[in-house]
């Protein structure tokens, strides 16, 4: 095995003579997670969402309903139709709008966690499913029926 000294091979901490990463010591720590601005914009967002289907007749069957691979925002029926909604709100559209953060990978999992909820929540008869986005800038909200 060999000798294995005490002391550190070099000292711990900033020194002239480290590269990058070392130089600048360890990390700080990382909060995970939203704001609380960011969770606070996110209810309001989602109660302007929730208020506009109301507006046209939509019940509201459950409301951030989770499962081990993710949440869905809003999921609601009117008649035959299950909507499944992701509601996304920004402040402003200065970094484009809300819609466009509904990716591909995003719509993946929406049409997985439906499957999952249709599988354990089954609605009687037939019924027609439908994925939106609704986009909530300040207090406009537009909602993209059937956006993927």
């Amino acid at each position: 095995m060999g000798h294995v000294p005490q002391d550190p091979v070099r000292a711990e901490g900033e020194g002239a003579h480290l590269q990058r990463r070392e130089r600048r010591g360890t990390s700080a720590a990382r909060v995970v997670g939203k704001s609380l601005a960011a969770q606070s914009r996110g209810r309001f967002g989602e109660e302007q969402a929730l208020r506009w289907y109301n507006q046209r007749g939509y019940s509201l069957i459950a409301r951030n309903w989770r499962c081990p691979i993710g949440e869905i925002d809003l999921i609601l029926t009117a008649a035959h139709l299950v909507v499944f909604c992701e509601v996304k709100a920004r402040a402003s559209e200065e970094f484009g709008g809300p819609q466009a953060a509904v990716g591909w990978h995003k719509q993946r999992r929406l049409r997985r966690l439906a499957a999952m909820w249709l599988a354990e929540f089954r609605p009687a008869g037939r019924v027609d499913v439908r994925f939106d986005v609704a986009a909530v800038v300040g207090a406009r909200v537009t909602v993209i029926e059937a956006a993927f």
